[in-house]
């Protein structure tokens, strides 16, 4: 018997195009942490942002993004050694992650309550998602995602789509979205799952794990990814989709 479809779906770069609220974002907190930075954000870095964007795993990340665009650190520097970049910068400045992540949240938090309007539109969802998800059955649909989950919620919300809170697997869960599958095959065996992502280290962090073999991966072309990604994901025979594959998956 055909087995009924689970969709695990990631959110910013597959659901959402947040790559403009979230360079802001990582603006305003580095301008409080670093005085020579203006307070409104260039629009050249928001651009050269989205260029870094396939690099970034997690929100604070975005904060010593901008930092290092605002010192002139090139596109192809973040790209080719974003780690070593980041952690570079954390070690010199003395920072610690937990306090980058609360400073990312609450900083966010403050946007929204002063303006939730713009913060909203600054999130758009991808074309054509809305209705998609609209035509899913919402108890075989689960978000997998970096962020933190009362943002996925608020997104949502403003445009008319609701999941309940157990079905978003968000940052605080503190869960790798490894576990998580991990997780979801447990709970449903009966189903097939399909994971759909746009960052290929997580793929390919998936294709390697011996207990997902059973998870059907989908590399989400509209997304925070580069053409070398794109070209990686072919050779690794990971399905490829754009986003008239996607409405009809």
């Amino acid at each position: 018997m055909t087995k009924t479809a689970l969709y695990a779906l990631d959110f910013d770069g597959v659901l959402c195009d947040s790559a403009v609220e979230t360079s802001i974002t990582g603006w305003k907190v580095a301008s409080q942490l670093w005085s020579d930075m203006p307070t409104d954000t260039p629009s050249h870095i928001i651009e050269l942002f989205r260029q870094v964007r396939p690099a970034m795993e997690t929100g604070y990340e975005a904060i010593l993004i901008m930092r290092l665009l605002f010192e002139k650190v090139s596109v192809s520097t973040l790209l080719n050694n974003f780690t070593d970049s980041i952690i570079a910068i954390i070690d010199r400045e003395q920072l610690a992650i937990p306090d980058l992540k609360k400073l990312f949240g609450t900083t966010r938090d403050q946007w929204i309550d002063q303006n939730l309007h713009e913060w909203i539109a600054m999130n758009p969802l991808f074309d054509g998602i809305a209705t998609k998800l609209k035509h899913l059955d919402q108890d075989w649909c689960y978000i997998i995602t970096t962020k933190q989950e009362r943002f996925v919620s608020q997104i949502l919300n403003a445009n008319n789509l609701s999941l309940p809170a157990e079905q978003i697997f968000g940052l605080d869960r503190k869960l790798s979205k490894q576990q998580i599958l991990v997780n979801l095959l447990a709970n449903h065996p009966e189903h097939k799952i399909l994971f759909v992502e746009d960052r290929l280290p997580t793929l390919v962090n998936v294709l390697e794990d011996s207990r997902l073999e059973d998870i059907e991966l989908f590399f989400a072309d509209w997304g925070y990814n580069t053409p070398q990604d794109r070209q990686t994901a072919t050779e690794l025979a990971i399905t490829t989709i754009n986003l008239a594959d996607f409405s009809i998956l």
